[in-house]
């Protein structure tokens, strides 16, 4: 069997054997597909023709050609885990990959946002809705910009109240959602299930949506989604994306600007980032921070506890009995 092929196969394994969510099974066709292509056009496309050399060149080209370390090391776990499949499933006796070593990724911090900061971007006034000139308060155009404007402020609201990964908000549906008992029932990845509780402010705009403006956006396509678009489709990840940038640019929250210059606004990832710090901030035990994020490892999870140092020395300040002492110099 030649190497596309194979592909062809390991694809199809990790999604129905495995399990495995939609993007993580994307992200390694592209990798494995670059992979492949890189070694047919070196007359390689037999799995037992590749050899350590071939690999170890291949993942060298990645780290020269600028990729960042992080996508190498993606790229590097999913040639693993093709190979040790092709031997599994008896395709090849091959294993060039045995013991191959990733690339280390650098230590990156979570973005983070303050709590005065999620205050400003949460304000209510911020998704009122004015009327254009010449608008009917009843036209079907009306109804629909403030049926969005409710929907966008509860998807803020599960995400930064809840934790959630966008992939998770999107695929959220009303059978999912228990507001009298205020959890909602969540798919992660590799389609894992957890239970998350859903209170407060979150909980309440939650419901406003799904009373007043899921109605008026809900069309013959929606199935049981939550978070509809105004089409009455099942909202996607880039239109998520997009409603929290700009939902941050009205809130004032500085873009992000990366080592090349290139600008970011506000990532819904962001927003997961902050509920884990802010809960931890507030006294939560990492342990609970890992069940409510849906962390396989508390390792994971320990990246939040890099609090900032202004609320470490508040807390120092207020916890040792000497810290307020002045030095006698």
């Amino acid at each position: 069997m030649r190497l596309d092929s194979a592909l062809e196969d390991f694809l199809g394994y990790l999604e129905v054997e495995r399990g495995s969510s939609d993007n993580t099974t994307s992200s390694y066709g592209r990798d494995l597909a670059r992979y492949v292509e890189a070694l047919a056009a070196r007359g390689i496309v037999y799995p037992d023709d590749v050899t350590r050399v071939d690999v170890e060149g291949y993942v060298e080209s990645l780290s020269e050609s600028g990729l960042a370390a992080r996508s190498v090391d993606r790229a590097v776990s999913a040639i693993r885990s093709f190979h040790r499949f092709m031997v599994a499933d008896q395709i090849c006796d091959n294993l060039p990959t045995a013991d191959l070593p990733a690339p280390k990724a650098p230590m990156h911090l979570p973005d983070v946002i303050s709590r005065v900061q999620a205050a400003a971007l949460l304000d209510p006034a911020n998704f009122q809705v004015q009327a254009r000139p010449g608008e009917d308060g009843q036209s079907r155009r009306w109804q629909l910009r403030r049926a969005g404007a409710l929907r966008d402020e509860a998807m803020l609201e599960v995400l930064y109240g809840c934790g959630l990964r966008v992939s998770e908000l999107c695929g959220l549906d009303r059978r999912t959602v228990f507001l009298d008992d205020e959890v909602l029932r969540v798919f992660g990845k590799g389609s894992k299930e957890r239970i998350v509780p859903i209170m407060g402010a979150a909980a309440r705009v939650l419901r406003q949506y799904l009373l007043e403006a899921r109605p008026v956006l809900e069309g013959p396509r929606s199935g049981d989604a939550v978070f509809l678009s105004v089409r009455g489709t099942r909202v996607t990840r880039q239109a998520v994306f997009r409603i929290v940038e700009e939902a941050g640019e009205r809130a004032g929250i500085p873009a992000r600007e990366d080592a090349d210059g290139t600008r970011h606004g506000l990532h819904p990832h962001t927003l997961r980032h902050s509920f884990a710090t802010h809960m931890l901030e507030g006294g939560a035990d990492l342990r609970v921070v890992q069940e409510l994020l849906g962390h396989a490892s508390v390792s994971t999870t320990q990246l939040y506890t890099h609090v900032d140092r202004t609320h470490i020395r508040e807390v120092y300040l207020e916890a040792h009995p000497r810290a307020r002492v002045k030095a006698d110099l």
